[in-house]
């Protein structure tokens, strides 16, 4: 049956005056409650710490505390009292950087900004919702919708796991921080205790220096010393001088990096380092495939890894999304006079103008340039562990080549000066002389010992991909100068 437009106007009206079946608003109701709660993502309780913690653990046998409240203020500041109460260790200096650190602490945070993130890309987006209200002829029409992102929620799981792995990317970044950091402190804390221990010897050469030029004085105002002979070792005493000072300088400067690392300040800069160096290790440790085990241990190598992994899911989202990037539904209801009408919106960009060529190539373009730099950090891995364990093993033979070979032959020089000199067939100036060359090996000595330990740390470094312990290449250790200067 054929109907007049009126007629069809009039059908229209009349079916508007008719509300939607309970059933569609029980319907809809229930929808609009699974998306509210799948989008409730919640923190974990450790924020993605206890990763962290573990490494620390395992890897320097130590604990590694976030201070997220005064509790954990307080319990850090009586464990930091406990360890200054006695002369620190190498691995006591490294536990109190894990705790005092305060750069380290805010290298922590990234923590809580990635796990937020994390979350937030497994909420659905808030609904934004619609009023109209219009009036004419005696008629008033009010239209309300409520609006969800299809597009957001259809691409919520995929996003979620992309975030996902930028977490995980971050617990590792953050670990590598954290191993860096206990490196540089090791580094650090060997150096110092070398630097301390060196000025000893430095004194005794100044003291050495002062006595000859004491007694050149004397024998030059007795006329049996001419003024060249003096006035050498009166050069000798003035460079002894001035090599103390420098080596008290190193010390002093050492202390404070040490410090500096350990995050003290106040009262608690008065810490206790031993007297002496650790001895060296009766054999030195053989690395066996050194470089496989670095590829898989190293945290940058991780890292590098799981970047590549989230740009390549990114990559396919990108693509899968190129032409459509915004798509919004949701019920909607139109309020007449005498009716009320309910529906549905749906709003999709059209892609007129862009296509999303540019958003494609610039995700191909970072995952290619990400898939290189993922390749460059494992080739230097290699490269790092290798130089690393070769600078190592050297140190070792070096430093007991001085303990075993030089530093004993230099004692028995000296013992055979000293019986020498007391059958008097040489002068007390040659004696001195000897008793500054003595003091020139010890040192050299203590030199390669801290070396040693220096490489110790770096090869440690290299194995676990530490972030801070990496410097080392742009950053030597102080040399010190070795038994001041030579005797003429």
């Amino acid at each position: 049956m054929n109907m007049t437009g009126s007629e069809r106007m009039t059908n229209a009206r009349a079916s508007r005056r008719h509300p939607a079946p309970p059933r569609r608003r029980t319907a809809l109701l229930a929808v609009c409650a699974t998306l509210v709660l799948a989008g409730c993502a919640t923190f974990s309780e450790d924020g993605g710490f206890g990763e962290v913690q573990g490494i620390a653990q395992a890897r320097l046998g130590a604990e590694a505390r976030w201070l997220r409240n005064d509790a954990d203020e307080d319990a850090a500041r009586a464990r930091v009292k406990a360890l200054l109460a006695r002369p620190l260790s190498a691995d006591d200096a490294v536990q109190l950087a894990l705790l005092n650190n305060r750069g380290l602490q805010a290298s922590y945070a990234e923590l809580g900004v990635a796990e937020a993130d994390l979350v937030q890309a497994g909420r659905i987006a808030n609904p934004s919702f619609g009023y109209m209200r219009v009036r004419g002829d005696g008629e008033v029409e009010i239209e309300r919708a409520l609006v969800f992102s299809v597009f957001q929620i259809a691409t919520m799981p995929l996003a979620t796991k992309i975030t996902r792995q930028r977490f995980e990317q971050v617990k590792l970044a953050v670990a590598a921080e954290m191993l860096g950091v206990a490196a540089e402190t090791r580094r650090a804390y060997y150096s110092a205790v070398a630097a301390q221990e060196a000025i000893r010897y430095f004194e005794q050469v100044k003291e050495s220096a002062e006595a000859g030029a004491e007694l050149a004085r004397r024998m030059f105002g007795a006329g049996n010393f001419s003024a060249l002979q003096r006035a050498r070792e009166q050069a000798f005493y003035a460079d002894a001088v001035a090599q103390l000072a420098r080596a008290r300088q190193t010390a002093t400067a050492e202390r404070e990096r040490l410090t500096r690392l350990m995050g003290l300040w106040g009262e608690h800069i008065a810490f206790k380092l031993p007297d002496r160096l650790p001895e060296l290790p009766k054999a030195p440790t053989e690395l066996r495939d050194a470089e496989q085990t670095a590829m898989r241990t190293r945290l940058d190598i991780q890292a590098s890894r799981r970047d590549l992994d989230a740009l390549a899911e990114s990559l396919g989202l990108t693509k899968a999304t190129r032409f459509v990037n915004a798509l919004d539904v949701g019920p909607a209801q139109v309020r007449e006079a005498h009716a009320v009408l309910n529906g549905f919106e749906l709003r999709l960009e059209i892609p007129i103008f862009d296509w999303g060529q540019a958003r494609v190539a610039r995700a191909e373009a970072l995952y290619m340039q990400a898939a290189n730099r993922t390749a460059e950090t494992a080739i230097n891995a290699r490269s790092e562990v290798r130089e690393a364990y070769a600078a190592y093993r050297t140190t070792y033979d070096l430093a007991r080549h001085y303990r075993d070979e030089i530093v004993p032959l230099r004692k028995r020089i000296s013992e055979e000066n000293l019986l020498r000199y007391n059958g008097m067939l040489i002068g007390v100036f040659e004696l001195l002389a000897d008793a500054r060359e003595s003091v020139a090996a010890v040192n050299a000595a203590i030199e390669a010992t801290r070396d040693f330990w220096l490489a110790e740390a770096d090869l440690q470094a290299a194995q676990d991909g530490a972030a801070a312990g990496m410097r080392k290449a742009t950053r030597a250790a102080p040399a010190m100068a070795v038994g001041g200067p030579k005797p003429h």
